[in-house]
């Protein structure tokens, strides 16, 4: 079948010598002129688990398209490991790596003319990174997602990145000897692979398996192993036939199927992170999808699963019970999917899940059934009120109930909270603010203040709000993501310590219970924080960035 190909102008026409003598020197023969090219981008780097093995996998995935009579060239992006900037200034780099990877993966593919993409990717904000720079394109793409750590285990308890941030919080409550603590410490980690938990990675590659943008399989399967190996010579295939039907990602990225992924993920439990996430990739293709959109689906969408953090498992347990297609199966069966949306295999979602055998509920409880969720409707909640006029996220998982009222204890970012976390007191709702797109800038996830209050066993007993985000490993009685924010004048920025609060998440409300007439007060000696940048790559996203309600894009007017 003829291929549709972007860069047939570069390799045989005559008016591009340039361009023919380059593809010479990398090694190319005269037949390999005439062949697609595909682009295959990583995000692999040495310095973090989940982006450790991709080199590797990219060029196993090389190895596929060249078997597929294809030309496949190997680039890189960057990527940004978020548990090791957590807690620290680096963190706000993360949500800009974002931008950063979408933006050269389409500069990269558009300079080059590549006809295709397969973007071979790990951590967080690679994902949606990478999506972003395909939407944009519209070229025949797909992903492949680099796979899940193992677990870690020390002395006989289960462990997983977020243990590490616990125990700190343990270490300085005096709850864990320090012998306990470095063990944990030294083996939360085991090898290559994303965090283990419905954390923020295994929940952003779930959401685009269920947007048709991986292959089946590709969220669940472990970072090492013959599975992933698979799903690499696979990955050739794939776009082999996405090219010659010319299927691009805006075939497949429909509202539809972003309905599917937003449905996938509260039924999996996921993070509140894939909430702006979303939203941004929608906007790469064109698509519209508001915060308004996660709650009427977690109105009518029960959470099934039973992952940390909040929860007892991994998502290497679901891979040995069928994945991510066992729990989809079961959805579109019970009518919560669109089963017309096409994927990258050139089929429709009920056609990739005509032969997955049904969930056996006796043998595992990993997935609970609809009869007995975890959740009768979604953990991911829109707050309004006057503290979030534009919107907030919160994550509800049932396990802390639906209203906290207390008084404010606020923090003015997140190194003021971790300096001062003994003034935190049962009753509280902790503020964090100026941390937000624009205020930080750059909205670093409060992981560190969350596994803190967790730690020193005020899990239950406080709240959290911040104009921040919240990493996929946060759970408690939070709140993030709130617009305005206190940086743009938002009523984050008024509150003081002693003030009332009250999160209502039945009636989807988030308000600061103080009188008009002090806050008028309050208005007119607030003086707004400077911009804490002047140059570089944050000052740049300060300027364009729009806000969480909008995705934190950083190309719209």
């Amino acid at each position: 079948m003829e291929l549709n190909k972007q860069s047939k102008t570069l390799t045989q026409d005559e008016g591009m010598p340039g361009a023919q003598a380059m593809l010479y020197g990398i090694g190319l023969k005269e037949g390999d002129l005439k062949k697609a090219q595909v682009g295959i981008v990583s995000t692999g780097f040495d310095g973090n688990p989940c982006n450790l093995h991709l080199n590797g996998l990219a060029n196993k995935v090389k190895t596929g398209v060249w078997q597929q009579e294809l030309v496949g060239l190997v680039f890189h992006t960057i990527g940004v490991s978020d548990g090791i900037s957590n807690g620290t200034e680096g963190m706000r780099y993360s949500l800009v790596s974002r931008e950063v990877i979408a933006d050269s993966i389409e500069t990269v593919c558009g300079a080059q003319y590549y006809d295709g993409l397969i973007a071979v990717v790990g951590c967080d904000k690679n994902m949606p990174g990478s999506l972003i720079a395909m939407g944009r394109l519209n070229r025949p793409a797909l992903m492949l997602y680099g796979g899940t750590i193992a677990g870690g285990h020390w002395k006989g308890k289960a462990l997983n990145i977020v243990s590490a941030f616990e125990a700190y919080g343990e270490k300085l409550a005096g709850k864990i000897a320090d012998e306990d603590y470095k063990g944990i410490i030294q083996n939360s980690c085991p090898g290559a692979g994303a965090c283990g938990g419905m954390y923020t990675a295994n929940t952003m590659s779930s959401a685009i398996e269920a947007l048709g943008m991986s292959l089946p399989y590709s969220s669940s399967n472990p970072a090492v192993g013959p599975e992933k190996e698979e799903e690499c010579r696979q990955a050739g295939k794939a776009i082999r036939l996405l090219l010659e039907r010319d299927l691009k990602p805006r075939d497949i990225m429909t509202f539809k199927a972003f309905e599917n992924a937003i449905t996938v993920i509260i039924a999996l439990g996921g993070s509140t992170n894939a909430v702006l996430h979303l939203i941004a990739m929608a906007k790469s293709v064109g698509v519209t999808i508001r915060q308004e959109d996660f709650q009427r689906i977690s109105d009518k969408t029960p959470m099934l699963a039973d992952f940390k953090p909040s929860g007892k498992y991994l998502m290497e347990d679901l891979h040995k019970i069928g994945g991510v297609p066992i729990v989809m199966k079961y959805l579109l069966d019970n009518g919560f999917l669109h089963g017309d949306c096409i994927t990258v295999t050139g089929k429709t979602i009920a056609e990739n899940l005509k032969d997955i055998p049904a969930l056996d509920f006796s043998s595992q409880d990993i997935i609970y059934p609809l009869e007995r969720p975890i959740k009768k409707t979604g953990h991911l909640q829109i707050l309004y009120g006057n503290l979030a006029e534009k919107g907030s996220v919160a994550k509800i998982t049932g396990k802390e109930g639906e209203r906290f009222k207390g008084t404010a204890c606020v923090f003015d970012g997140e190194a003021d909270f971790t300096a001062h976390v003994d003034r935190i007191k049962p009753g509280d709702v902790v503020v964090i603010r100026n941390v937000g797109p624009r205020g930080a800038p750059g909205m670093p996830e409060m992981l560190k203040p969350t596994s803190l209050i967790m730690g020193k066993g005020l899990g239950k007993t406080v709240a959290l709000i911040t104009d921040g985000r919240f990493s996929g490993g946060t759970h408690g009685f939070v709140v993030g993501h709130i617009t305005p924010e206190a940086f743009n004048g938002g009523l984050l920025g008024l509150v003081q310590n002693g003030d009332w609060i009250e999160i209502d998440v039945k009636n989807h409300q988030l308000n600061l219970l103080v009188d008009e007439k002090t806050l008028a007060v309050r208005r007119s000696h607030y003086q707004a924080p400077s911009l804490r940048v002047n140059s570089g790559v944050l000052y740049k996203y300060s300027k364009l960035v729009k806000t969480a309600a909008d995705g934190c894009v950083t190309d719209e007017d």
